[in-house]
């Protein structure tokens, strides 16, 4: 099966107007607890590829306000839906950490027009404390498991636009291997074939990913998959402005190991950075083998420029960066997992 659609092509004739959160559906309506009125609805916030609003409503003579997400196609479905499973399996253990999500759904005036509802929250802007941030994310990975030890999720999930169909697979570099090989056929759809990253491809996966992600899982290594949120940039973190405690949002989530969630944090233009990643690792040391850990970093970021060379099809830096992180790791690893493994007393 060839690549879907170019996915930036795709969100321009799929954008909702912003009228689509000035007015309220029915569908939209009827996941509201009865008796509530919706006194106005405000655009709130600002999102790449949906439009987003904050209702004021009263129920049962209390004010009580919900964020709204609409987006339109059959890949914004895609959009809220995974995003609606990927907030609720993290509400579910860690409550305080995300909104709570309330439900998604079409509407019935727009059946191509999905929705995303949750309750709203204040939020102050800046980095939630370095001292609570990555103990609270390593906690959610250390409490937040897969149900069956398979890494994947249930359905897939969207890193802005762009689908994951993350499966079930036993091993972790089952997973990585078989998910980003289809992440590959999106980027060269939408930039275009590039000679470099094809000629390195092959090396990459049959080199690079097998000796990073194999001794994770053998001689009696082992990872648990791990709940992550799937795409946690700056921009998808905030600080509750009531309790002061961390609040993430625009979940990707799938099972994963758990230091993949780490590999935004590693890209030169996110604020979450080095510090952080090392602040995590007080609470959530690294896996076996830790002199591994760099590498495997750099590999999970270098999937990250994927992601990105994807969703920024007019902005060549993304895979100007991807092409530099597969040839440095490339060169660096040309004998993969069985010169490695030779190695080994």
């Amino acid at each position: 099966m060839g690549p879907e659609p170019e996915p930036s092509a795709e969100r321009a004739r799929d954008d909702p107007p912003v009228e689509a959160v000035r007015r309220i559906d029915a569908a939209i309506l009827q996941k509201l607890p009865a008796d509530t009125t919706v006194n106005s609805v405000v655009p709130h916030g600002t999102s790449h590829w949906t439009q987003t609003a904050r209702l004021a409503a009263e129920c049962q003579g209390r004010p009580v306000q919900y964020f709204l997400k609409t987006v339109r196609g059959d890949r914004g479905r895609k959009v809220v839906s995974g995003e609606y499973r990927s907030m609720t399996a993290i509400h579910v253990v860690m409550p305080s950490l995300v909104p709570r999500p309330i439900a998604w759904g079409s509407c019935e005036d727009e059946p191509d027009l999905h929705f995303f509802l949750s309750e709203f929250r204040s939020m102050s802007e800046g980095l939630p404390a370095m001292d609570v941030f990555p103990q609270r994310m390593a906690q959610l990975h250390r409490s937040a498991t897969s149900p069956d030890g398979r890494f994947g999720f249930f359905e897939p999930t969207c890193h802005g636009h762009t689908p994951i169909d993350h499966g079930w697979h036993e091993t972790w570099e089952a997973y990585f291997a078989s998910t980003t090989r289809r992440l590959f056929q999106w980027e060269q759809a939408a930039q275009g074939p590039n000679q470099d990253i094809l000629g390195l491809m092959e090396p990459f996966f049959s080199n690079v990913i097998p000796r990073l992600l194999r001794p994770l899982e053998t001689d009696g290594r082992s990872i648990t998959p791990s709940l992550i949120h799937g795409d946690l940039w700056h921009g998808n973190v905030a600080t509750d402005a009531d309790t002061q405690e961390p609040v993430i949002f625009d979940a990707a989530s799938s099972y994963a190991h758990n230091e993949y969630e780490l590999g935004v944090w590693r890209q030169p233009w996110n604020e979450l950075g080095a510090a952080h990643r090392a602040r995590y690792h007080e609470f959530f040391p690294p896996s076996s083998p830790v002199e591994d850990c760099d590498d495997r970093n750099a590999l999970y970021a270098t999937r990250v420029h994927i992601l990105d060379s994807i969703l920024y099809r007019d902005d060549d830096e993304y895979r100007k960066m991807l092409i530099a992180s597969m040839r440095r790791l490339v060169e660096k690893f040309p004998g993969g997992y069985e010169e490695w493994k030779g190695q080994q007393v």
